[in-house]
């Protein structure tokens, strides 16, 4: 599939999933005015988050008018100012996701000890786990993302890693695996006129493109050369080193997308943590917001009879003033003259109680545990109470873990291809291998617990000393650890001397 033909229509994907991810993408970015945009337009421009005038659809009944009545979909009352609250769940959710995966760094374990080291160094020292923690958050999030190989020899002598939301991409899957896709970005926009990059991958292959249109038309090709984003990039990159495979990956948030199982395209993508949950989270700001009504009109205030107004003047009005004296009012007998305070009442346990309810279901909905997200109200805990008040947290990291672990180590062999070509003259030379991914505990036991484990073990000669040492100190690395067991040997006098250097069996001794 080469770049798309001139005066495509765009984006080149299912409306369906285009709708999708748009919704997502609104929740994720966790901003009032890009939630107002989306449900009050249903369309994305991508450049403009003002406030949009009301629309008839939104006073209509049936499907359209249904839609355009979510929370954030509602017109405002005329004299009125919007007070919408959010609460930034959405975003929560897909950083908690994020950190279970990646809080503690995955050990790539390889066979050929300085392709072990070269990974470790590419994960810590160049930044791939940064990558892998934006692209664990973004897919929760959208469903999927990318992990895409860049270079650039004149800021690096070796490729990297970089992210691609699924919102960016249009993918052509084979099998439930990725075959081709085109990532696209807007890099100018001028009036109605938008331009934009285009980098379609195929095995063994990377083309660029850029091309003028409209906000729902590619438009014609025009020069690469002609924009900062894109100058200096090659129209076509071939890439006979990879034999067979792509400079990218997909990695899906799930391995089914119930919503989407007859949309055409859709084989292979996942779905977003927040799928089904869209209505309770719009039912979570409007509840907060209506508390936040009452917060506001709880207000006390302070009712007076008119005589005691004070004039400001012929056409100025009157005000009441708050003093603490004030001088005799000619009040006739038979009225009252009572100064009235009126102050509503705050409903905040019904409100709390109706979004802990809500909250509840939007993280149970993503398959999470409450107590993932909950405080720790009963103090200091063990390990093992932590993961029983989370074991639907666990599960569900458990199953991203192995999505994460397919893609991922499909990518670093990529990169260490990559970097064994001519294509970088100056990278390291390391014997390419797949790693296995081996995820750290983002649970992890306190340190006294580890070493009554270790006390037992070891008292029942049922560990090696390595094996003890990597139980005490799960992260840290490899070399590391060795450096640990020969100090440790060494000090308990359990260090045994190389009897062909010392001579201890010779025949002399």
């Amino acid at each position: 599939m080469p770049l798309p033909e001139k005066n495509a229509p765009w984006p080149p994907i299912s409306p369906v999933i285009a709708s999708d991810l748009d919704d997502w993408s609104a929740w994720y970015a966790a901003s009032p005015d890009r939630l107002t945009y989306r449900y009050r337009t249903r369309r994305r421009t991508g450049r403009q988050y003002g406030q949009p005038e009301n629309r008839p659809s939104q006073y209509r009944g049936g499907i359209v008018g249904t839609i355009s009545r979510w929370f954030w979909g509602e017109p405002v009352p005329a004299g009125e100012k919007r007070a919408n609250l959010h609460l930034p769940l959405a975003r929560d959710l897909a950083r908690t996701s994020a950190d279970l995966l990646f809080s503690e760094p995955p050990t790539l374990v390889t066979e050929d000890k300085a392709t072990m080291k070269r990974l470790e160094d590419m994960l810590l020292k160049e930044g791939l786990l940064r990558t892998l923690i934006a692209q664990a958050e973004m897919t929760a999030a959208l469903g999927g993302g990318y992990l895409r190989a860049m270079w650039d020899l004149e800021m690096s002598p070796t490729p990297w890693a970089t992210v691609v939301r699924a919102d960016g991409a249009a993918p052509r899957f084979y099998g439930g695996r990725l075959r081709q896709v085109t990532f696209w970005k807007v890099i100018a926009v001028d009036g109605q006129k938008v331009v934009r990059h285009l980098e379609h991958h195929e095995p063994n292959l990377i083309l660029h493109g850029a091309y003028e249109g409209t906000e729902d038309n590619l438009g014609s090709p025009v020069d690469l050369g002609g924009f900062p984003e894109t100058e200096g990039l090659q129209p076509v990159i071939n890439l006979p080193q990879l034999k067979g495979r792509l400079a990218c990956v997909y990695v899906p948030n799930t391995m089914t997308a119930p919503d989407w199982h007859d949309v055409p395209g859709a084989a292979g993508l996942g779905t977003s943590d927040y799928q089904g949950a869209e209505t309770f989270l719009s039912s979570i700001d409007e509840a907060y917001t209506s508390w936040m009504r009452d917060v506001r009109l709880a207000k006390s205030r302070i009712i007076v009879p008119a005589g005691y107004l004070q004039s400001n003047g012929v056409g100025e009005g009157v005000s009441w003033q708050d003093r603490e004296v004030y001088a005799p009012m000619n009040i006739p007998p038979t009225q009252n003259a009572e100064i009235t305070l009126n102050q509503f009442n705050i409903r905040h346990a019904e409100h709390r109680a109706t979004i802990e309810d809500l909250v509840s279901r939007v993280i149970r909905n993503a398959g999470y545990s409450g107590g993932t997200f909950g405080d720790n109200e009963g103090g200091l805990r063990t390990a093992t109470e932590v993961k029983a008040d989370t074991a639907r947290s666990m599960a569900t990291r458990a199953r991203k873990s192995e999505l994460e672990a397919v893609s991922l180590s499909e990518f670093v062999e990529t990169l260490l291809i990559l970097e064994n070509s001519a294509l970088f003259p100056n990278a390291p030379r390391v014997k390419v291998e797949r790693p296995e991914v081996r995820f750290a505990d983002s649970i992890q036991d306190d340190v006294k617990t580890l070493s009554e484990s270790a006390d037992l073990l070891r008292r029942a000669e049922a560990a090696s000393t390595e094996a003890l040492v990597a139980l005490v100190n799960p992260g840290m690395p490899l070399e590391e650890q060795k450096k640990e067991v020969a100090r440790i040997k060494r000090e308990s006098g359990r260090e045994v001397a190389d009897p062909a250097l010392t001579g201890a069996d010779s025949p002399a001794s």
